[in-house]
């Protein structure tokens, strides 16, 4: 049962790195983050796209060499089980610090993988996840393709919480759906960076009439393994790092924000390191200003002429039925023939 509606919350996005290849390190790093954030005041704690597993950046994962198929052999065995005991960890975490959690992670399936986000209470409850339904360009050498049963929202005293992930914010109809489930406090973790994204995450808070939440992962050269064993691209094939400063080398620049229902840039972006970005969102009091111009699955919207059905079923390649028993024991008892 969710308490009453407060008035406002106190939201983080985390912008920082994983440490690839090792989940514990992860697991630890974030609670490092948690723990800073908790001192903060705060209540919503957003990590990045992909922040538990890692970001298969680099030129390994197009590379089906015997050094491109041991790296994947080394992600899938980094990413996690859901539920599982990262899913556990992670939920005592949230307990711990009493936020609301909500994390990237690459979630495995048997043999395949998923980009998630998974979603925790303050009591320490995991709520549920939602698996990214299109994976973008060469994301879809090692990422499956999640579906519409995976796309919560979930009630909280501070609004209605879910996520949509990376470029799967450019798909208006996703948005649209979202939009239609009520939500209001949009998480956007993205691998992407910059103005551009800047200006997308600005027209869905709008479009929306929600706060977007979008954190970034903030990488250098030194967070993915050296090179000749993993390669960020084709020219490192004969490169060593002499240097600090070449291993020190921004690889992606993060570029964390928070903008308001108004398309007020609240937080960020930031693109000089990881940290902490955090602004109060005030759900009750701005959301309705914003939705009094414009609800775009309400009084703007046009059912007559224009509508959208979605299927949310989960979607499965093999679905095994039973059938009639041809063959009895002596007990009567179906029997294997």
């Amino acid at each position: 049962m969710v308490s009453a509606m407060s008035s406002t919350v106190t939201a983080t996005v985390v912008q920082a790195s994983s440490v690839f290849y090792d989940t514990p390190a992860t697991l630890d790093k974030a609670e490092r983050f948690l723990k800073e954030a908790a001192e903060l005041g705060s209540q919503l704690v957003v990590f990045p796209e992909a922040f538990i597993g890692g970001y298969p950046r680099g030129y390994n994962f197009a590379d089906q060499s015997p050094r491109g198929k041991e790296s994947f052999r080394k992600y899938h065995a980094s990413a996690i089980n859901v539920p599982g005991p990262e899913v556990d960890r992670l939920a005592a975490m949230a307990a711990k610090y009493k936020v609301y959690l909500v994390t990237g992670a690459i979630e495995r399936e048997g043999y395949t993988l998923y980009c998630s986000v998974l979603f925790f209470d303050p009591e320490g409850n995991y709520l549920g996840k939602h698996r990214k339904i299109m994976p973008t360009y060469s994301e879809r050498l090692v990422w499956g393709f999640g579906d519409c049963s995976t796309t919560p929202v979930y009630d909280t005293p501070y609004g209605k919480l879910g996520s949509v992930i990376c470029w799967e914010n450019r798909m208006p109809l996703l948005r649209t759906s979202m939009y239609a489930k009520g939500i209001e406090i949009y998480c956007a973790p993205t691998a992407d960076s910059g103005d551009r994204w800047v200006s997308t995450m600005t027209h869905v808070a709008m479009e929306g009439g929600c706060y977007v939440l979008s954190p970034i992962q903030f990488c250098r050269r030194k967070d993915y393994p050296s090179p000749p064993k993993y390669l960020y691209s084709p020219s490192e094939e004969f490169v060593t790092y002499d240097s600090d400063s070449d291993s020190d080398s921004i690889i992606w620049a993060g570029g964390s924000v928070i903008i308001s229902p108004h398309g007020e840039v609240l937080a960020g972006p930031n693109y000089e390191g990881e940290g902490l970005f955090t602004a109060d969102l005030d759900v009750r009091g701005e959301i309705p200003k914003a939705k009094f111009k414009f609800d775009v699955v309400g009084h703007y919207s046009r059912p007559d002429i224009l509508n959208l059905t979605v299927n949310n079923r989960p979607l499965v390649p093999i679905i095994f039925t039973s059938s009639p028993c041809k063959s009895k024991d002596k007990d009567g008892e179906c029997k294997d023939i």
